[in-house]
């Protein structure tokens, strides 16, 4: 890891003072050849410890999106062989209630009518996927059911706590890769404006968890400020990113959503801790000191993708990037592969919660392997940076 940490970071120095040239392009190769190590050891030790047999709500779903960026990059089958086997467990359905008269979102619910609730629905970005990669109608069949008969109605309160824009928001872009059917890319706007307007704070450039949270109803021990949960606002910022890899260039929603982006980017970098991880509390790391990966992780993707497709500029947050970087890869990742330092399935900054090296979960996993893959291509373009440098 030491090896990796000093090309990675050799790298970054070369791409900035532009003053250094990578002979024969080995320092490059072997950087990404360590990541994607790296990447896979962890995707490994995930898959060997746990079965895919496990249901499609959120907290496993979150990991098989990433799982998906693995395969991506990898061209692995194991990997794309562990998701089917996944989505097949589950019959290629989140919560599978027949009668839409009954099925149900506007609280929390795990049972089988809450249909329309997203940590019910994020299984239908893998199903899509993987229907990409073979056009089998039963892989999208369920999605299609629920997502247009959601787009038909009138309701717009869909997702009233932020990991909704992780869960669900990104489905209908997604979905309309598929179909082409505007009314998708209508709802999805509509939901997320009606999301904003709740939850979204323009003076911290954060978004609340949920409407339990919004200042003044709880208070940080740090002057009575605002409280804002570090996963909470990953979810946001690295759902934010997936909408906006599908949505279509010309989309009249498009710049909002980049608005958006770019203005919580800018509040999440202001939160950043020395040491390169977000404290669960964003604004207070008293309140819930320590370490936490999967905001951090979350946070990671999100600012990497900004700036490997050009949103977010670069200059303003390879700092951020490369401390976030040196958490990712020095703390959170343990020598067997794990990722620890997860906060457990919670809704707030939670100091009663244990978080350390052995804290794991489905979901932190997968938030460190999206900014993992993302780092190659970041990476990447810092080595091509390098090379045009070094040729001045």
């Amino acid at each position: 890891m030491k090896k990796l940490t000093t090309l990675l970071f050799g790298l970054v120095l070369v791409a900035q003072t532009g003053t250094a040239q990578i002979d024969n392009l080995a320092t490059g190769k072997q950087m990404i050849s360590d990541l994607d190590a790296s990447i896979r050891k962890v995707n490994d030790y995930w898959q060997s410890h746990n079965s895919p047999k496990c249901r499609a709500f959120w907290d496993n779903a979150a990991y098989f999106t990433a799982n998906q960026k693995v395969y991506q990059l990898t061209r692995e089958k194991k990997y794309l062989d562990y998701a089917i086997d996944w989505a097949e467990y589950n019959h290629w359905k989140g919560a599978t209630q027949k009668d839409k008269s009954k099925w149900q979102y506007k609280t929390y619910g795990e049972g089988m009518d809450h249909v329309l609730f997203a940590d019910w629905q994020i299984c239908f970005q893998v199903y899509i996927d993987l229907y990409k990669l073979e056009h089998r109608a039963e892989r999208i069949e369920r999605a299609l059911e629920v997502m247009c008969y959601q787009a038909k109605t009138k309701e717009n309160d869909y997702w009233w706590w932020s990991d909704a824009l992780y869960m669900g928001l990104p489905i209908f872009s997604k979905l309309y890769t598929v179909t082409h059917d505007q009314k998708l890319l209508d709802k999805q706007y509509e939901c997320f404006k009606w999301t904003d307007e709740q939850l979204f704070d323009t003076e911290a450039q954060l978004y609340y968890r949920d409407g339990k949270y919004v200042y003044p109803k709880v208070k940080t021990s740090c002057n009575d400020g605002k409280s804002f949960w570090a996963r909470g606002d990953g979810w946001v910022l690295a759902g934010l990113a997936l909408v906006l890899q599908d949505l279509p260039r010309d989309c009249k929603y498009r710049p909002f959503y980049i608005d958006r982006f770019k203005k919580l980017a800018e509040g999440v970098a202001r939160c950043q801790q020395p040491e390169g991880h977000w404290t669960r509390s964003m604004l207070c790391p008293d309140d819930a000191p320590g370490y936490e990966t999967s905001g951090t992780a979350f946070f990671t993707y999100g600012l990497l993708w900004g700036v490997n497709n050009g949103i977010l500029p670069r200059d303003q947050y390879k700092d951020t990037i490369s401390k976030a970087y040196k958490y990712l890869f020095e703390v959170a990742l343990q020598p067997d592969g794990s990722i620890g330092y997860v906060q457990p399935i919670g809704e707030k900054p939670d100091p009663t919660k244990t978080v350390n090296a052995q804290s794991q979960a489905p979901f932190g996993t997968g938030a460190w392997l999206l900014a993992a893959c993302e780092f190659e291509t970041y990476f990447a373009d810092l080595s091509l940076a390098g090379r045009v440098a070094g040729k001045k």
